[in-house]
């Protein structure tokens, strides 16, 4: 008998509502959609003279100078906030209090404040007192902040869900916190919550769209540039099309790789042995396991299967 532990398999009933309930939302945006193309269409959006502007080589030269941009940001961005939520996560697993709250306080203070907040202060606010960053540092400073606080909680529930037993093995062995942490705790931890990362990287890549406020030239700042060009008939729409275009694509690759990264992770091989060493060179961990499995032979009685 198959079944699922968070919720009820639904009966006949239930199953022919959930399919009524897909038919009708499907509709309802196909509706949307089609309403949007039709005032579209009606506006002339679609007409020749609106998509000229981008029958010149320069201006894909441009979006794709723009695209590089964003990708500039978003790479040291992803890292930075990999590196800090690393920093937090284990300032915020810590047994000692005293460094454990201030660094809670941190995290819930970087995770409370926008992302266009920081930029506003760092691009605006930094300058009063002397200080003045490029828009790029800017950008990449306010999604390392923010990211990189949401990546802690997310590594810290990963470290909280694991049994406590594999940190009672680890010490068992006698390994200390950061023995524990390092070799025991954080690549489970990291395996079990890759998903949720990997997501959270996706919503970095977006979050660069932030940039135009502060006029930091990447995609999004070039699509409205382009849209306000009267010589070019102001095609706003169209460039904010092509924006949007570039960014879909630009996520469903990310993503791609995130799905490559995660089936390489969970792939186990099968039916290959573990090739053989000297007695010298078998670590502790391996003959404690290998004298517990004789333990279990030898209950069994002389000769018998193990149990």
């Amino acid at each position: 008998m198959s079944g699922s532990v968070l919720y009820d398999v639904p009966g006949p009933r239930a199953i022919a509502r959930n399919r009524i309930i897909g038919v009708l939302t499907i509709a309802v945006v196909l509706a949307v959609l089609g309403f949007l193309l039709w005032r579209l269409a009606a506006t002339g959006q679609f007409s020749a003279e609106k998509w000229n502007a981008f029958t010149y080589t320069r201006i894909w030269e441009q979006f794709l100078l723009a695209a590089g941009r964003t990708l500039g940001a978003f790479a040291v961005a992803a890292v930075g906030a990999l590196a800090l939520g690393f920093v937090l996560a284990i300032g915020r697993l810590s047994d000692h209090a005293w460094v454990r709250w201030p660094v809670t306080a941190v995290v819930e203070f970087l995770r409370a404040v926008p992302v266009l907040v920081t930029m506003f202060l760092l691009y605006y606010g930094m300058p009063v007192v002397g200080v003045r960053m490029e828009g790029y540092w800017v950008v990449v400073i306010a999604l390392i902040v923010y990211n990189g606080s949401v990546l802690a909680e997310v590594i810290r529930a990963g470290v909280e869900s694991l049994p406590r037993g594999q940190s009672e093995a680890g010490y068992a062995l006698g390994l200390g916190k950061s023995g524990v942490m390092r070799l025991v705790l954080l690549p489970q931890a990291i395996r079990a919550m890759m998903p949720v990362i990997l997501a959270q990287l996706v919503v970095t890549l977006k979050d660069t769209a932030l940039g135009f406020i502060i006029t930091y030239e990447e995609l999004l700042f070039y699509a409205k540039y382009l849209g306000s060009q009267n010589s070019l008939e102001r095609p706003i729409v169209q460039a904010t099309i092509v924006a949007g275009a570039i960014y879909i694509a630009l996520c469903l690759a990310l993503s791609g790789v995130a799905r490559l990264v995660e089936k390489r992770m969970a792939r186990v091989p099968k039916g290959v042995p573990a090739p053989a060493r000297p007695l010298g060179e078998t670590t502790d961990t391996e003959l404690i396991a290998a004298q517990k499995g004789a333990g279990k032979f030898n209950s069994g009685g002389g000769g018998g299967a193990p149990l």
